[in-house]
């Protein structure tokens, strides 16, 4: 048997009204709460004003920071981060999908370590962060429950995550904040926390952990596939949707992601599209590398997910994202892009070429 780890120090909640049941368990963490989202989302699916609600019942002071955009920036982070500095936040509450998660992370860091500046966001050295809680609002992105915060790089035209490894402290998974997205916001979510399930099982990080999980969630996200494709959705169905997503999320804790997830950055910096959906675009090719070498682990992945074969697969990709766009000239800047990234490469569990990467743009 192989060496293996599981690491888990977040403390997860999921069920319906989690904010309230735990309000107690969410101002243990300190005095002045940063409660960190964006412009929109949070107020209308009711996230923002459970956690104010939650944080006043306990007599915990907050201020909201409600700028954070879609893919955060590090001026954002700084920004926000100072705001918590000067107010005196002992820790910070994200509300919302991967963006705001990703920053509270980012920011807890910069709170806690006041004397310094945006440099060492990516530097790699050992830095304390402020207690972190996270209240997830969709149901892609798995950030409550891993130590990852990706932030956008205009220096490199690019999205990146910091080297520094930051798990929230709490995370707080309600499926009602789901009731209020669009089946389009449900597609691009779901489909990058399947991007995540797959990326973690097929990579050379993954262990019987980490794979344990990924087959529970390719089992329960295949449960409710039909909502992405315009049925109707029942409580049952946002319920797995929370769960394939925080499964997937702890699995990439473990194993972090590969070629989709590296080669999607380039879609969404330079063409704005939204990431769970230039994440999806790849997906059919990054299995169909593996379907001579691992035929019985991709047969196994797709019956686990109610599809047939590699062409429904795909089918049902195209139909919820629709066929990219992308031109000869940005295939070969993604192209250049990932391969010149060792660690995404070095995360592909088979040998794999130049041109057979190629082929998961072009597909």
């Amino acid at each position: 048997m192989t060496a293996m780890n599981f690491y888990m120090p977040t403390k997860v909640y999921q069920e319906w009204n989690a904010v309230a049941n735990h309000a107690e368990e969410i101002a243990s963490f300190g005095k002045k709460a940063l409660i960190v989202t964006g412009r929109h989302s949070s107020k209308q699916n009711g996230s923002l004003a459970d956690v104010m609600a939650a944080l006043e019942t306990c007599g915990t002071e907050y201020i909201v920071y409600d700028r954070i955009e879609e893919n955060p920036s590090i001026a954002t982070v700084m920004d926000a981060a100072g705001i918590g500095r000067e107010q005196g936040a002992d820790f910070v509450i994200g509300v919302g999908g991967g963006s705001p998660l990703d920053a509270a992370k980012a920011i807890a860091m910069m709170i806690h370590n006041r004397d310094t500046s945006s440099e060492v966001l990516y530097q790699k050295i050992t830095l304390r962060a402020l207690p972190v809680v996270a209240v997830p609002t969709t149901c892609g992105t798995g950030s409550e429950v891993t130590p990852y915060a990706i932030l956008t790089r205009d220096d490199i035209q690019t999205k990146q995550s910091i080297p520094h490894k930051i798990f929230p402290k709490l995370a707080l998974v309600d499926p009602k904040y789901l009731k209020t997205a669009s089946t389009q916001v449900l597609a691009n979510t779901c489909i990058d926390a399947l991007g995540h399930l797959i990326e973690s099982y097929f990579n050379s990080h993954a262990g019987e952990y980490s794979r344990m999980l990924c087959m529970t969630g390719f089992e329960v996200w295949g449960g409710c596939k039909n909502v992405l494709l315009g049925m109707d959705p029942e409580e049952e169905d946002y319920e797995n949707m929370m769960l394939a997503s925080s499964l997937a999320g702890m699995a990439i804790a473990h194993t972090g992601t590969s070629l989709p997830h590296g080669m999607s950055y380039y879609l969404t910096y330079h063409k704005g599209i939204p990431h769970g959906k230039a994440v999806g675009y790849f997906l059919p090719g990054y299995l169909r590398l593996f379907a001579e070498q691992m035929d019985v682990e991709v047969m196994m992945i797709l019956r686990s997910l109610g599809i047939g074969s590699l062409e429904q697969f795909e089918g049902l990709i195209r139909e919820c994202l629709g066929t990219p766009e992308i031109t000869d000239a940005e295939k070969e800047a993604i192209l250049k892009e990932i391969t010149s990234s060792e660690r995404k490469l070095a995360a592909v569990p088979i040998p794999v070429t130049r041109e057979q990467i190629a082929e998961m743009i072009t597909n």
